[in-house]
Formats: C-alpha cells, structure tokens, sequence
C-alpha cells in the first residue's frame, strides 16, 4: 500500500502511514456522499500521471463494484487508461470494463483498437482481459472482429487465454447464430486441447453451441475421460453430464440382458459344449442362435467411464458428487449402482439446501434400486432441527425404503413424528403411514389401528389427514371394518375440515349396506347444515342422498328432495348442475327414464381401491441433477437424456491416429514379445469379437481382454491402480494397428479358440460386466511377473502328487464319510463319446458323485462347481470345511475336490484368473500336476467374501481348457463360533437393538421339538457356537462374521404352545435378514 502515503502527502492528510483517515479523503469521503461531484476526485486521480494514484483509484472502483454501488459514470475516465503500460491497472481496468462495457457500448466501440492491440499484449492475463471485454461488448457490428479474436486466442500458446476464448464462444453464438458453422470449428480444435484448463470451458461452449454435433466428441473420448479427475470442479460438472449423454448414444444399455443373464448363462454354457461336440458343421446354426442368447458385454470406453469417474464421488463439492451419481444411475449395471449410495449420504451432512437437491434424488433413485439405500436407513431419520422441506423429503424416502423387514423399525419412527409440532409434517407422516399400509400387506391392520387411535386426537388436523387416509384403505377391505366406518360416521359432529368431512361422507355411501341403521342420521344432520357446508362437501352430500335413495328410498326419499332442492338454488354452479343431473337420474320422469333403470349400477358401481403411490414416480425420465428434476417440469434449456440404442453404434470412430514418428521400437518390439499371450487368453475377447464386426475394433478389444486377464494376478490394488494408468497411455498405441493386423489375428482366433470355449467366456464377461475389477494394459514388467507364477507352480506338484497317499489319514475329509475305496472309477462307463451318454450323465448318478447325496455333520454338504459332462470327464466339488484358513483368518476355507473319471490323465490343473467384486480376494490352491484317469484328490483354497454372498467367479485350467466356475457361499458360511457366557451374550444382545433387531414368528413342526434337532438344523444352517442358557425352552448362539468381526446373536424361543420367535441381533443388517430366511427355512422343512 505504497500509493496510500503519496496520496496523503499531496492532498496534506494527516493520517498515519498506510491508514487513510476517511474524513479528509476526498476520494474515501466521496463515496458515501451524495452531492454531485462525488465522482470528481476519482477521475483527478485516474487523469494523474502518477501510476500509484491511478491503482488507488482503480482499487477504489472496484471496491465500489463489489459493494454494489454504480461507477458507470466514471467509464470514460476508466476507459483512458487502457493503455496504460502499468501492468496492474490495466487488469483492474480490464476488471472494470468487463463489467460495464455491455451498459456503455458506444464508448466502449472507441477504445476498440485499444483492445485489440491487447490481444498482442505478451502478458497471458492482459490478453485473456482483452478478449474477455471485447466479448462483453455485444454489438452486432464487431461480430467479425469478435470471431477474429476468439480464432487467434484458440491457437495461443497459454491456456488461460485458449480458455477464455472458449468462454467468448457461447457469448459470440447468442449475440449472432449465423457464425455457428465458424465457432464449430474453433469448438472442434479446443476439443483436441489437451491441457485441464480448457477441457471444462470447451465442452460448456460445445453444450451451449452444438449439442446435437456428438460426432465432435467422438476423438476426443477417452482423452476426456482420462483428463476428467484434474479438472476444476466447475468443469467436471459440465463434462460428466456431455458424457452421460454422449454415453446414452453411443453404448448397449447394461441392464438388458440381465436376467438374461442370469436365468441362462448355465444353459448357454451347456448348450456351447453340446454345440462343440456336434462338431464343425453347427457352426452356421450357433451363428444363428447366438443373438437371441448372447450376454451383454461392456464396452471398454464404457467400462473406462465408469472406472474414471468413480474416485469423484469422494470429491469436496456436491455438485460433482451428484453428477456422478446421476451417471451411475443412468449409465452403470445394476450391481455396480450401489457405490453411489454412500456418498450421497455423506452430502445429507451438508447445508439444508444441498440436503434439499440430494434428497430429491435419493427419493427418486430409492423407488427403482430399493436396495441401494437400505443399509443407509438410520442416516434418513428425522431430525428436530431439520426444515419442514427436508423432514418431508426424508419421508419420502424412508416410506420408499420399508419393506417386510424393517417395517417395524420405520413404524416406530413414524409413531414419534406423530407428536411433532409441524403440522404440514405430521399430515406427511400420516400420508406415510397410508402407502406403508397399502404396499405392505402384513401390516395394513396394523396401520389402520394405529390411524383409528389418532382419530381422537386433539388436533384437528391430525384427525382430518387420518379420515382421508382411513377412507383409502378401506377401500381395500370394506367388509372387514363396519366398527371403523360408524367410529367414523359419529365424527361428522366434530370434524370441520372439509376434505375429511367429504371422504367420511363417501365412505359412508360407498359402504351404506354395512351401516344401514346411521347412513340416514347422518344425512338427516348433513341436509341440516348443507347451506353452510363448503362445496366439496356439498357434492358428496348430494352423492350420499342418491346412493341411499336408491338402496332405502322409504327412510331417505323426503331427505333427498330436500336435499336436491337446496342444491338446485346454491351459488356454486357445479353444484346446482349436480343437483339437475342426479335428480333426473335417480327420480324417473315420464319423457326420459332410459339411464334411470342404470342408475344403481353409475352410483354404486363397484370402484377399485386406489393406489397411493410416491409423488416421485415418474420424475426419473427427467436426468437426475438437473433443474427440470427438481421442478418436475421442462425447464428451458434443458435436453432430453437419450434411450438406449438397440445396436451399439462403431466403437472404432473413438480411435485415434497416432502418428509413424511417435512409435518407437522398444513399443513394436513389446508387442511382438505379447502376441503368444494374447493368443493363450484370446477365448475371453470372444463376444466382444462378435459384437464388433470392425477389425480394428477387434483388436484392440483382443488387447484389452488380455489387459483384464493380466491385471487380476497383479499382488495389490495399488498395483491395480498404476497399470490402469499404463493402459490409458497405451490405448492410443494400441489402437493404431491396422486392419491388416486385425484380419491375421481373427483368423487366429477362428483357427485356435473352440467354439464350446468361446461360449464360455462370453459368460464370463457378462459377469466382468458387473464387476469394477480393474482393467489393465500388460507391460513387460508384470509379464516378468506372469512368469514368476508359472515357475514356482512347476515346483510345487510333488506336494499335490502325496495328496492322494495322505487322504486316508486326512481328519479334513471325515465330513465326507467316503472313504476314497467309495469310489470306484470304470472310465468306459462314465465318459461316453455319444451324446446320448453325456445326457444321461446329467440325470443318473454314478459313482464318483456318491459323496454329493450324503449329509455332512456341518456347513453345506458337496455342491457341484464342474460336471463331468461339461468338464469333458473332470468332475469338481467344493465343500465349506469350517474350519480357519491357515493363510489369513478373514477367509473361508472351501475344499476342492477333484475327480478324473475321463480314460486320460488331466494336466496341469491350476486357477485362472479370478473376476471379483471389489473387496472379494482368493487364496489360489497349489498347482495339482497330473490326475490320472479314475484318480481324486482335495485341495484347499481360501476365498474372503468381504461379508456378502456375492458369488467368486474364477477359472479352472488345464493345459488344454479353461472351465467358468463360480463359488456362491451360503450367509451361515460367512461367520465362525464364539463362545461367550449368558451374561456376555446378554449384555451383547443390549447393545445391538433396534434397527440391529430382526425377530420372525414361526411354527415348529412336531419333528423339531427335541434339543438335538433344533441346534442339529441351526447349527447346518449357519456356523455358530451353542452358548449356555437357564431356560429349557430358548436356545441361543453366537458367532463372528469372517471379515469385519461383527457379532452375530441368534435366540429362538420354543415355545410349547403358539409359534415360536427367531431372533438375530447383528450390526450386519442384510447379513442378519438373510441368516433369519435361511434359519426358518432350515427349521419348518
């Protein structure tokens, strides 16, 4: 603040250094006055040759802006000092310009060669300024010199000046449209910027400009994709919703062959394998019938969308987190929409109005994925603190999240809104209790009594809501509450409020058969005080006295002429033609009469009961996040989100050329060192080959789908994470081969990978689909490490070879109660080469799958993982042994139990690469060398389910095969016994209530009363240790789940007499709803 005491010293000031004393100031003492040359001093010191003077003036103006205040009249003086070679009074004036050059025009149009030579200024600011006031000037005259400018400041060498130039383009298209075709072009060649600053400006310019031209975006796909996480904030907004959009044309939908998928990926597996054995001349018929059952398969810029932008959700601002959010919703598989949950509930801790924005959505996505929010249901209670807006919004999502589970935690919620002061509130909540009812049956009576009691409520608010959600439910089952409908009839004395008056007065008429007796009291009292009656209740009157004329004419006929009468002279013209219609209805004339023979059959016409469905319903055709969402309205501007298309249009117009001097020969010679590798795993780019008919294409989903194959056997996710970024990089490269190459490598694959394979990673794709399992491209450090594998399961045969010596003594294979001399193998008869015998294998059963059909003493008996058929004579099972994996306490143990019962040994038996869940890891088995034909032996390998009974999906190998496999464990095999005294277990059990609580009724069966049966079925069921207990009636458990540790208490009361009530206390919810199911199931079989 140098300037400040040069100023003082001229004008005699006697303030201290750097502190102007406002009552001298002049120039401080003219703003706040409000003579007319309050200005004057300002534009002294803006004419001064003294540069510190002008910055004190410019400093001042601006600070003027910023409060508020108008310094338009001080443009001309501002205006000569463009030129100033100062450089921070240039940017302050530039500053000013900006903001006043659109109100003074035609003063602005003189200093316009000023501003142009600023364009050459060699400060980058100067000439981002002076583009950016030149812009600000919207005059059509200066359009070309306008375009000029933003053409020059698209090639400089800053980007903070390309940057500003893509701003000036929606300023230039809205001042003349006609320059569209010109701004294209410069849009096109921002696009190709590769720097972060400009990415986010360009796409609003080309959102603004040319939304419809997605041709623009194609090349420039993945390089926004992969620039999306270092963009400003404001940017990443932007181009997240162009991507959402972009993605919706350009990409199969991901959820629709999903069921597809999973009724029939057995089936299409078995039915590869026939088509294999039927030999070559099925061909052309597989062809055919591939399309009706194909699985879908993710494209990989699809996938590359998803993968980029999933670490934005744990960005600072909102906004970002909830464009990300409505991009899963609209662009991700339903197994992968989950993850956005848990961010979405960590903005509900933001200000109320973020609260507002993220609730609107939540209520909307919580109506189609249900599950997603429910392990979240705590985070929606209601808050004393909370606006009237945000309480009713929660509502809404927490009435959207019950179901048969938790209705009982939701109720009680519900039961203290109830007293709240809100009475908007407390309506909303009522209204909640009614849509509870009416989608959960089990608790309809429930609802209804609980609505009944509030009738004698103080309030009378609180009694009219509950009459007009009591009238929609009995809509449903009239018969079953006459009591209700009189309770309801005595309340017409007492209710005032109209609408309750009128639903009491419907229910009342609707239902006159099951109160003969009170229906014409009660509308003796109404034809009373009709006169004074608002007019919905009127109507509803005037209905009452028809339906009951027609079903009690002797009782009611007077009445309803007196009623019809009073009608007929009401102010209200609705009414008086109510009245002239019902009468000529219901009182048959001598000219008319045709309709009056039907008149029982209009008033009393059977209604259906209506549906109170979510005021959110159909908001979600509007693209969630945006403005017109949470209006519920087309607001201007907005554009529609795209349908699916039926067929995913060329993926090779997102492949860049990359030019011949940017390849170098370590990179050819990579790829020459690759190409066995990718011919040993070409069977997973199957389904991608045969939904891409473009050779291009083609490879560079080879590569890909090898890069998936790699990155699975990387040691950690970080690891995970450094080749997801090798493979951005080398995508580009990867999609320069040419078409030539394309062709050599497709007739490989038609020549090497068999059609029975190809089937078979087609499903397994489908199921990669679902998982974010990094993608990522090989290089040669982590082919080193492929290497390294390979040799050390060379070495590690010898122990597998003993396996079979040591079953005999094995304690691990008691559970079996097999012997292995249960098994006898006669190869002839169990692998036969006609199709028939295979067949026939699948229905009989033969030796080697004895073990399968005995009971085990715990867990899970012998599932099937391969059958003989399908694993051409290798038979698989698996069994959850129980007891502690030796290589990490978090995994469950699960024995593999091989069998060869082929007439050829099986080599080289080993586990392929994994495709998990994220979470998900797997212990591999060692290598088993050779199994002789009629030869069996068990292995053991460990598989941490992260607590979810989400399915491992992995591969068998072979040296000739690759087999899709999948393990799903039951929920009882994701704990273990513990062991704890009735105090602890009590004490325990204290602690997890509430939410933690899910409790079931149940009738045991006469063959499950004695002690012996019931811990026998719990503990098959589920592995949990016995803990004491005083009482000869209850039986209670306990355990641990594998992964996070969390306790799990199981109590079930046996009563002699009545059902019995099954309890699990776990702060696992899902856990303990699906160990419930499983238990009740296990004890009423």
């Amino acid at each position: 603040m140098s300037a400040a005491p040069a100023y003082n010293e001229d004008k005699g000031g006697s303030a201290g250094p750097g502190e102007p004393e406002y009552g001298h100031d002049p120039a401080s003492g003219g703003i706040f006055s409000s003579d007319y040359k309050r200005h004057d001093d300002l534009k002294a010191m803006l004419d001064t040759n003294k540069d510190s003077l002008k910055l004190e003036a410019m400093k001042r103006i601006v600070a003027m802006i910023a409060r508020g205040k108008n310094a338009s009249d001080l443009f001309p003086a501002v205006v000569k000092n463009v030129a100033c070679k100062n450089i921070e009074v240039k940017k302050l004036v530039y500053v000013y310009l900006v903001r006043y050059a659109e109100e003074q025009q035609d003063l602005a149009l003189l200093s316009i060669s000023t501003f142009q030579r600023g364009l050459k200024d060699p400060n980058q600011l100067i000439r981002a300024s002076a583009l950016r006031v030149l812009s600000s000037i919207r005059v059509p005259i200066i359009v070309p010199i306008m375009m000029l400018a933003i053409k020059e400041a698209a090639s400089d060498m800053s980007p903070y000046v390309r940057k500003t130039a893509a701003h000036a383009i929606p300023k230039l298209y809205s001042l003349d449209s006609d320059q569209k075709d010109q701004l294209i072009e410069v849009i096109e060649k921002l696009l190709a910027d590769k720097t972060t600053l400009v990415a986010g400006s360009v796409v609003m310019a080309f959102e603004e400009v040319c939304p419809e031209r997605i041709d623009l975006i194609h090349k420039n796909y993945r390089k926004l994709c992969n620039l999306l996480i270092d963009v400003e904030e404001w940017g990443q907004v932007v181009i997240i919703s162009m991507l959402t959009r972009y993605a919706r044309t350009q990409f199969l939908s991901p959820t629709q062959n999903e069921s597809l998928l999973e009724e029939n990926s057995e089936k299409a597996f078995y039915g590869s394998e026939e088509d294999e054995a039927k030999g070559p001349g099925s061909e052309e018929a597989a062809s055919t019938a591939l399309p009706t059952r194909k699985p879908y398969v993710m494209d990989p810029d699809h996938r590359l969308l998803l993968r980029n932008t999933k670490p934005l959700l744990q960005s600072r601002s909102a906004a970002v987190v909830m464009a990300v959010a409505q991009l899963y919703f609209h662009l991700a598989p339903k197994a992968e929409v989950g993850v956005i949950a848990k961010a979405l509930v960590r903005l509900l801790r933001s200000h109320s109005e973020v609260q507002y924005v993220v609730l609107q959505n939540v209520a909307t996505m919580s109506i189609k994925r249900r599950g997603m929010f429910e392990p979240y249901l705590k985070s929606f209670y209601i808050r004393s603190t909370d606006p009237t807006q945000i309480k009713i919004l929660k509502l809404e999502v927490l009435t959207n999240l019950a179901n048969e589970t938790n209705i009982p935690t939701v109720l009680r919620e519900f039961q203290t809104y109830i007293r709240s002061m809100d009475k908007d509130f407390v309506a909303a909540t009522i209204q909640a209790i009614g849509r509870c009812a009416t989608n959960i049956g089990r608790v309809r009576d429930t609802c209804l009594n609980g609505l009944v009691q509030l009738l004698s409520n103080r309030d009378e608010l609180v009694v009219a809501e509950s009459v007009v959600v009591i009238k929609k439910l009995l809509q449903m089952q009239p018969a079953q509450h006459g009591e209700i409908i009189k309770h309801l009839a005595k309340l017409t004395d007492n209710i005032q409020v109209p609408m309750a008056r009128a639903s009491i007065l419907w229910l009342i008429g609707e239902y006159c058969e099951h109160v003969p007796r009170i229906a014409p009291d009660v509308l003796r009292k109404m034809a009373k005080s009709f006169t004074a009656e608002e007019d919905i209740v009127k109507l509803q009157v005037i209905n009452l006295a028809a339906k009951l004329y027609l079903t009690n004419s002797k009782q009611t006929k007077l009445l309803t002429q007196y009623v019809l009468s009073l009608a007929k002279y009401d102010q209200n013209y609705d009414i008086r033609d109510r009245a002239r219609f019902t009468r000529q209805l219901i009182v048959p004339s001598e000219q008319g009469g045709a309709l009056s023979r039907h008149a029982k059959k209009l008033f009393l016409a059977p209604k259906p009961a209506p549906v109170l469905e979510s005021s959110f319903k159909d908001r979600d055709h509007f693209q969630l996040g945006s403005l017109s969402h949470l209006l519920n309205a087309k607001a201007t501007g907005y554009q529609e989100l795209p349908d699916w298309p039926e067929e995913a249009p060329d993926p090779s117009v997102r492949n860049v050329e990359v030019p011949e001097w940017t390849k170098c020969s370590n990179r050819e010679k990579r790829k020459e060192k690759e190409k066995p590798f990718y011919s040993d795993s070409e069977g997973e780019s199957g389904p991608t080959e045969s939904a891409d008919s473009d050779p291009e294409s083609e490879s560079e989903s080879e590569s890909k789908s090898s890069s998936e194959s790699g990155s699975g056997e990387s040691s950690s996710e970080s690891d995970n994470e450094d080749q997801e970024e090798d493979e951005e990089k080398g995508r580009s490269s990867e999609s320069e081969q040419s078409e030539e190459e394309g062709k050599k490598k497709k007739m490989k694959k038609r020549k090497k990978v068999p059609e029975g394979q190809e089937g078979g990673s087609s499903s397994d794709e489908g199921s990669d689909s679902s998982s974010s399992s990094s993608e990522s491209e090989m290089t040669s450090e982590t082919e080193e490490e492929q290497v390294e594998p390979a040799s050390w399961r060379k070495k590690t045969p010898p122990s597998s070879k003993s396996a079979p010596a040591a079953k005999e003594v094995s304690l691990l294979d008691l559970e079996d109660f097999t012997p292995p001399s249960v098994q006898p193998v006669s190869p002839p008869t169990v692998v036969s080469t006609s199709l028939a015998a295979d067949l026939e294998g699948l229905t009989l059963t033969d030796s080697p799958l004895v073990p399968s059909l005995l009971s085990p003493v715990s867990g899970a008996g012998r599932q099937e993982l391969l059958h003989r058929v399908a694993g051409e004579g290798l038979a698989v099972d698996y069994t959850f042994s129980r007891q502690p994996f030796s290589g990490d306490p978090h995994m469950v143990s699960v024995h593999i139990h091989f069998s060869n019962s082929s007439d050829t040994p099986i080599k080289g038996l080993h586990m392929g690469t994994p495709k998990l869940p994220p979470g998900i890891s797997i212990q591999e088995f060692p290598e088993i060398e050779s199994l002789a034909p009629g030869e069996s032996t068990t292995v053991v390998m460990g598989i941490n389910f992260c607590d979810s009974t989400q399915a491992a999906n992995f591969q068998l190998c072979t040296q000739t095969r690759q087999f899709y496999v999948s393990i799903q464990p039951p929920v009882g095999e994701l704990m273990a016994p513990v062991f704890l005294s009735e105090n602890e277990f009590k004490k325990e059990q204290a602690k997890l209530t509430g939410m933690n609580e899910i409790t079931e009724k149940l009738t045991l069966p006469d063959t499950c009363r004695s002690d012996h049966i019931v811990v026998q079925k719990v503990t098959a069921t589920a592995n949990l240790g016995r803990v004491p207990c005083g009482t000869s009636d209850e039986y209670r458990f306990a355990g641990r789940t594998l992964t996070s540790g969390s306790l799990v208490l199981l109590t079930l009361d046996a009563r002699p007499t009545g059902a019995a009530q099954l309890t699990v206390n776990s702060e696992k919810m899902v856990i303990g709803t699906m160990l419930v199911k499983d238990v009740v199931q296990a004890l009423t079989q």
